[in-house]
């Protein structure tokens, strides 16, 4: 299968980033692999998009981030949800839903709603 384009990651990321820091804290290469294994190797986060997420988060208030060390000694930031984070996650989650299954049902796939209330 062909990876997804950037563009259609940036939109998913920060939700992405969310959702897998709701169980608890993760520095970043935890929070990268997470959704690697998540997506069964389809999605593969790079430092590059995933650092300045990050950034947006705090600086958005959703995330607070400490230092603190990894499992391997080394020093890194890890990064926790804040109420206002728990909160735009359940209302990401909410749209993300809404808006895969319309364009699931635009393109047809089996299983999926349409308009109507049928499925196909």
């Amino acid at each position: 299968m062909s990876s997804p384009t950037p563009e259609l990651l940036q939109g998913t990321l920060d939700v992405m980033i969310l959702s897998v820091l709701k169980d608890g804290p993760l520095h970043g290469y935890a929070i990268a692999r997470r959704i690697e294994r998540a997506s069964g190797g389809e999605l593969a986060i790079e430092e590059g998009s995933l650092y300045p997420a990050l950034h947006r988060l705090s600086k958005r208030g959703d995330l607070d981030a400490d230092w603190g060390e990894t499992d391997t000694g080394r020093r890194a930031r890890f990064y926790t949800l804040t109420r206002q984070g728990h909160k735009r996650l359940a209302e990401q989650a909410s749209l993300w839903v809404r808006v895969s299954t319309a364009v699931n049902s635009v393109l047809g796939v089996p299983g999926t709603p349409d308009p109507a209330g049928e499925t196909r």
